[in-house]
């Protein structure tokens, strides 16, 4: 009986884990720098493609920002609350990765192809924004802030 309970404990605790190693849930952006922190953004998942939204962006003198450089549907509009990830499905090939959708970087209003990859365990994730071949792009890497 002991054994079956250690078992199912020991089961419960690598599902826990092998979830947290996806890029579903809230992460709090750094820049380039390595050491600014921007924002928050909640990364969903919806029939396997995840899409990832704006919930707070950390400079005050940007809590009302909109994208006035835009050229899409998100033109004009807030900042705070805006889909910034989409179509970002789970690499066929390689389980750890997902790509195959773009970001949004609503500061300049440019759209990238873009690669997330989660690490150290889930705790923190490369994204991975690019034109054209991902060696061409760069490289943040965003913590897991829940």
């Amino acid at each position: 009986m002991k054994s079956w309970i250690a078992a199912a404990v020991l089961t419960l605790s690598a599902g826990l884990a092998a979830a947290q190693t996806t890029p579903v849930g809230l992460w709090k952006t750094i820049d380039d720098d390595g050491k600014t922190e921007k924002s928050l953004v909640r990364i969903s998942e919806n029939a396997g493609v995840l899409s990832g939204t704006i919930e707070k962006v950390f400079d005050p003198s940007k809590q009302d920002a909109k994208c006035d450089k835009c050229s899409d549907d998100r033109k004009d509009k807030l900042v705070v609350g805006m889909n910034i990830i989409r179509n970002i499905k789970q690499d066929a090939d390689d389980k750890g990765l997902w790509a195959g959708g773009e970001i949004l970087d609503p500061n300049t209003g440019k759209i990238y192809k873009a690669r997330l990859k989660p690490i150290e365990g889930g705790k923190k994730m490369e994204m991975r924004g690019y034109i054209g071949m991902p060696m061409l792009g760069r490289t943040q890497t965003w913590v897991r802030a829940e």
